[in-house]
């Protein structure tokens, strides 16, 4: 069964860098699409960046020139490197999957996508 496993959340100061991970179990990547969500407290959740194998790839508008995400197929697993963070990038980030890597900003908008981690807290203060 897909399962999918984040790390690399903590506390940072604003101006610094994460490096988040998400490994998938249970399936291949060649075929999906996976991205990274997040969801601040009280507020909705919302795609951040995603990327399939069909060069395809979003990035929200907040995110980007700061973020960047890549994939390594072959240990099955998907990074979101963050640079410049600002106190507005905290809350929980989720990585995700979806069955097909069509139509991919549509779903990394919408957050409609099959498989879910657990999440891992970014927090950004000083």
């Amino acid at each position: 069964q897909m399962r999918l496993v984040e790390s690399g959340g903590g506390l940072v100061q604003p101006g610094g860098s994460l490096r988040l991970s998400c490994v998938v179990s249970g399936a291949s990547l060649d075929d999906y699409g996976i991205g990274w969500f997040r969801q601040a407290p009280g507020k909705e959740r919302e795609g951040v960046s995603c990327i399939s194998r069909l060069d395809d790839s979003y990035y929200q508008d907040s995110v980007k020139e700061r973020f960047t995400i890549a994939t390594d197929t072959k240990k099955r697993t998907v990074y979101l490197v963050m640079n410049s963070l600002k106190p507005e990038d905290t809350g929980v980030y989720y990585c995700a999957v979806d069955a097909s890597p069509l139509r991919l900003a549509m779903k990394c908008r919408s957050g409609r996508m099959d498989y879910w981690g657990t999440g891992t807290l970014v927090n950004v203060s000083a």
